[in-house]
């Protein structure tokens, strides 16, 4: 079973992932688990500081390196020395989160969070003690627990039994390094707007391959970074030069 263990001063904002749609099932078959940990229980002065003014002066508050010490050394206490753990601050600063690092977070045991507020964390706890900073887009929120949250749902989709069906997962957007296909429902034409015949058409190696091009497609249009990292097929190629795609590929 894979373990979060989260590190914030708003442990109650993670009853929504542990509690609602795919990630809540997945916690009530015990495929996962959420220990939250608030850096306030490790202090005794009377206002439970955790923060403080930085050095240099400058605006904001810095958590403070003893909380954040205290906390992870009760969540390391309850692990066993021979258990797979990395501790992950969420900060912008971080290398972003892609679907290759969330497939390899999936095979750990333990996953240790910090989620950090105000101006961020005493760097000197980051040196020490963090092994990996993830940021989830180039933008900054309140604190690390939403984008904590957005780790979470993303590695619990790949635990095996967490998905109705495991092939979602798969099929996801970035699952093979390109941008998901089209996806269609009934009814079949609505508002004058029709599915593709070929979805129609029951024939699934033609529906394969109309879906591999429309990833090919998307992934040129609207992500061209993506598709300049893949080994393309020459017949790939060959389609995206036809569709005049291939002058994004190269940009």
């Amino acid at each position: 079973m894979l373990n979060f263990h989260v590190i914030s001063l708003f442990p109650e904002l993670f009853s929504a992932v542990r509690d609602s749609g795919v990630t809540g099932r997945a916690h009530q078959k015990g495929l996962w688990a959420c220990h939250c940990v608030n850096p306030r229980e490790h202090v005794q002065d009377v206002h439970n500081t955790v923060d403080d003014r930085p050095f240099g002066g400058g605006p904001g508050m810095v958590m403070m390196y003893q909380p954040l010490k205290d906390s992870l050394l009760q969540i390391r206490s309850s692990i066993e020395d021979s258990a797979r753990v990395k501790v992950i601050y969420l900060s912008p600063q971080g290398t972003p989160l892609t679907q290759a690092k969330v497939a390899e977070l999936a095979q750990y045991q333990h996953l240790v969070l910090l989620c950090g507020r105000y101006e961020g964390v005493d760097e000197r706890f980051i040196e020490a003690h963090v092994d990996e900073e993830i940021a989830v887009g180039d933008f900054v929120v309140s604190g690390g627990e939403l984008p904590a949250m957005m780790l979470m749902d993303a590695v619990v989709r790949l635990i095996p039994g967490a998905l109705g069906h495991q092939a979602s997962a798969v099929e996801d957007s970035f699952s093979d390094g390109l941008l998901d296909c089209p996806h269609y429902t009934r009814p079949a034409v609505i508002d004058g707007m029709a599915v593709p015949a070929v979805l129609q058409s029951g024939n699934h190696a033609e529906i394969a391959k109309w879906r591999r091009q429309q990833k090919l497609m998307r992934t040129a249009s609207r992500r061209p970074d993506l598709l300049a990292q893949l080994e393309l097929t020459k017949a790939e190629l060959d389609w995206l030069t036809e569709q005049r795609l291939v002058d994004m590929k190269t940009e």
